[in-house]
């Protein structure tokens, strides 16, 4: 269906309480994520970031609208100049030491049709990558000489 949120979900290597950490620490965000002059888990916190295509670059707009901490992080996503609005949902469940992460990019279809960098299809990809293997490889490299 066109207008379903995008989600994926991955077992992490990693307690929730670490997970919670990357997701919320700006210092941790940088090393894994986009870089934030500023990052706090509060609702109402706003930040920005640029980030896009290796032609095109797109400034980021969003704010926090939810919190529970170790458990839930959502915050609005939209771009500068354009029409729409999306929400990026982080849910985290307990897998015994390990932690099942699920995110939720919702609200996609409200995004210009006519922009071929606004397409499902390629937030698709980039959740894959950020979720499915940057996210469990920073986790990982982390977790090296602490066992």
């Amino acid at each position: 269906m066109k207008n379903e949120p995008f989600v994926i979900e991955r077992i992490l290597d990693a307690p929730i309480e670490r997970v919670w950490r990357a997701l919320t620490d700006n210092n941790e965000l940088q090393q894994w994520y986009f870089k934030f002059p500023e990052f706090k888990a509060a609702p109402g916190f706003e930040f920005q970031f640029l980030g896009g295509t290796e032609t095109k670059q797109y400034l980021h707009l969003c704010k926090v609208t939810e919190v529970v901490p170790g458990k839930k992080l959502t915050y609005s996503w939209r771009y500068e100049g354009y029409e729409g609005n999306s929400f990026v949902t982080f849910e985290l469940f307990p897998e015994g030491k390990k932690t099942k992460i699920k995110l939720t990019h919702a609200g996609l279809e409200t995004f210009p049709a006519a922009n071929p960098d606004f397409d499902k299809k390629n937030f698709a990809m980039g959740w894959e990558q950020i979720i499915g293997t940057i996210l469990p490889e920073y986790l990982k490299k982390e977790n090296v000489g602490k066992n």
